[in-house]
């Protein structure tokens, strides 16, 4: 154990120049943000900076808009902010599916190990970051659980000037931007303001959204200090799905919304110091989060309120030597958060939903969660082509779970339920403890012209706190085990193309099993191939970004909602190919404009791989201005051939549903830098 325990990973998040105190101009923190990239991954392996200018260029109302440009990634978008995420995977769903990912902010997670939320990146100010690196394929081994299947990380801008910026589009969208700074021979301080608003496109859908980041750098008796701060707020009217076979493309259903009642109210905050000295880096933090949502999705509609503080210490140690670069430290983090679940009618529809879901209160905990971890990351020259890179991460995450309501599934008087019992199922106090170990080994070698790599690695993610005591059907004891992946890649890279071959195997796959329990003794396996390419042509630019993968079932087994998974068949929601193209040029230097079009092919909606979506394809066109050095104005045409598509697919509970698209857009906006 002692010898396993040194070989420990570095964190992705805790190298010191994920932002670097040092910089305080713009460029500067996006080069640093690129080159912390590449030595976190050793160089070997896929990641993905998406830069500053590039950010501001897209000018993303949602997520989805600026991550679903890097191969691999496919965000699907939801009412308003709301996503469903997938990274070389299918998109995952249920309460637990945002385990597989770790979205972080500065190198912080957003959210503690256990307590994730499957919408979690509206809690990412992705519209003011310098650079938002993507991680594809497990790393584990260098962030942690929780990055089973890879990570998005945000790095904070540190403004150097004040401006402000407006957007207005349809639906009564408006967006306001707000950056200053104060810069003297002590300090530097930055604060960034976005606040959004929109009626929304279809019917009672418009939402109301604010992030700020403050960052404030100073040295203080020879150490370095970076005290970062990010606060967001959500207020939304959601909506639900529209049911019907195509009915994303009926100019009616598109635009209705048959749960005008839904609603999620949310907010974040998170507090976090960086000091450096020399070779020594300690990042303390603290989180804390609030979210009460309308669960439309259900029969019954319960209500849900969960609210979690958290917060941690990392010490990172970097030891160098001539042909070695070695990094190693200890992480520490402690979780408090609860969840209650009350449904305020009853249920109508059928005598067995009535019966078994009844209104009152469904559950009711408090969770505290321990974590330790311990790791390192090193990287070998051997002569000046060749590099090896190992890394290991030991993590140890303890549960303890108090139950504040009655212990089974009753309803809340205690009374029992017809059809053998309640839905709604509270098992008994209890503790729990998972102890895992990531581990990555690779090389990469440097010809003339190009570089050729391979890795081996494994991912891991314990169960979420609702997968172990939000509890169905009458399951009384969740037993559940870590999911684990293994994962090889081989790829090569050039200054114009990165192309990668991945194929990995999960185990322990969590999912509900007929019997609505949940169970962890599914297997998935998945291959693929991921292009990026970039040419440049004098002042044009041409941009390529393609996936072409499969992620099939290895078992087969009847599961919840009357889904039959077969060994072979494709998970549902992962379209055998998806990708990007864009044509940019830039006009007498002070004019650019982007042409893009986005590409899904079609996928299945079902484990059975009964239903289906065709795909879509959908072209925006992008426009920018530089009226003078201090102001710049803009122009979005965004689905400018008015394609009718579904931002998502699906089908349960016996019929087709669908998110649709938005149809064409014009969103104008001018920015001006003081």
């Amino acid at each position: 154990m002692n010898r396993l325990f040194f070989l420990l990973s570095l964190s992705f998040f805790v190298h010191p120049q994920v932002v670097s105190s040092e910089d305080t101009e713009m460029e500067e923190t996006i080069v640093t943000a690129a080159s912390s990239l590449q030595k976190k991954m050793g160089g070997i392996g896929s990641g993905t900076l998406l830069q500053m200018k590039e950010i501001e260029d897209t000018s993303p109302t949602h997520v989805s808009e600026i991550v679903n440009r890097v191969p691999g990634v496919w965000v699907n978008r939801g009412s308003g902010q709301e996503h469903l995420t997938a990274i070389r995977s299918a998109v995952l769903t249920g309460s637990g599916a945002c385990g597989e990912f770790s979205f972080m902010q500065d190198g912080i997670p957003l959210r503690p190990q256990g307590f994730c939320n499957i919408n979690n990146l509206f809690e990412l100010n992705f519209e003011q970051a310098s650079a938002l690196e993507v991680w594809r394929g497990p790393a584990s081994a260098v962030i942690g659980g929780n990055a089973m299947r890879g990570a998005i990380n945000a790095v904070t801008k540190i403004p150097s000037s004040n401006s402000v910026s407006l957007e207005v589009g349809p639906y009564e969208f408006g967006r306001l931007f707000v950056e200053g700074a104060s810069i003297t021979d002590d300090y530097n301080l930055g604060v960034s303001f976005v606040g959004a608003d929109s009626g929304g496109y279809r019917d009672e859908t418009g939402y109301g959204q604010q992030k700020l980041t403050a960052n404030y750098l100073t040295d203080m008796n020879g150490w370095r200090v970076h005290n970062r701060f990010s606060a967001t707020n959500l207020n939304q009217e959601t909506g639900g799905y529209v049911r019907g076979e195509d009915a994303y493309s009926d100019s009616v259903l598109r635009k209705s919304n048959p749960n005008p009642e839904a609603y999620r109210d949310a907010w974040s905050a998170r507090l976090d110091s960086e000091i450096s000295k020399d070779a020594m880096v300690i990042k303390p933090y603290l989180r804390g989060s609030n979210m009460s949502f309308l669960q439309h999705f259900l029969p019954g509609q319960p209500l849900e309120e969960n609210e979690q503080v958290s917060g941690g210490i990392l010490a990172i140690f970097d030891l160098k030597r001539e042909n070695v670069d070695l990094s190693y430290g200890a992480q520490v983090e402690y979780m408090s958060g609860s969840l209650r679940e009350y449904q305020e009618g009853p249920t109508t529809g059928s005598n067995f939903l009535v019966a078994t879901r009844p209104s009152g209160l469904h559950y009711d905990y408090d969770v505290t969660s321990l974590m330790f971890a311990g790791f390192f990351n090193a990287e070998y020259d051997v002569g000046a082509r060749m590099r090896f890179v190992n890394s290991a991460r030991v993590e140890q995450l303890s549960y303890d779970y108090e139950n504040n309501h009655i212990v089974g599934n009753t309803k809340d008087d205690g009374s029992s339920c017809g059809f053998g019992g309640c839905l709604y199922t509270r098992p008994a106090s209890r503790s729990d403890d998972f102890n895992n170990v990531g581990l990555r080994i690779g090389a990469e070698y440097d010809f003339p012209s190009a570089s050729i790599y391979s890795s081996v690695s494994n991912g891991f993610r314990p169960p979420q706190i609702t997968e172990l005591y939000r509890l169905r059907g009458g399951q009384t004891i969740a037993d559940l085990k870590s999911e684990q992946l293994m994962a090889g890649e081989i790829g090569v890279t050039n200054r114009f193309l990165t192309l990668a071959y991945f194929s990995d195997y999960t185990k322990n796959y969590l999912f509900r099993d007929s019997e609505a329990y949940n169970v962890s003794d599914g297997r998935v396996r998945a291959r693929g191939i991921e292009l990026a390419a970039n040419w440049s042509i004098g002042e044009n630019d041409l941009a390529l970004s393609v996936t072409n993968a499969i992620h099939r079932y290895a078992f087969t087994r009847d599961a919840d909602g009357r889904e039959k998974i077969a060994t072979g068949n494709t998970l549902d929601s992962a379209p055998r190919y998806f990708g990007q193209i864009s044509w940019s040029s830039t006009v007498f230097g002070i004019i650019e404009h982007e042409l893009e079009a986005i590409f899904v092919g079609s996928y299945y909606l079902n484990a059975a791989n009964t239903a289906k979506y065709d795909g879509h394809q959908v072209l925006n066109w992008r426009f920018h201005w530089d009226v003078n050095q201090r102001t710049k104005m803009s122009l979005r045409l965004m689905n400018l051939l008015d394609e009718e598509y579904a931002d998502r697919a699906d089908f349960a509970f016996g019929s087709y549903r669908y998110f649709p698209g938005m149809p064409f857009q014009i969103y104008l906006g001018v920015s001006h830098k003081f």
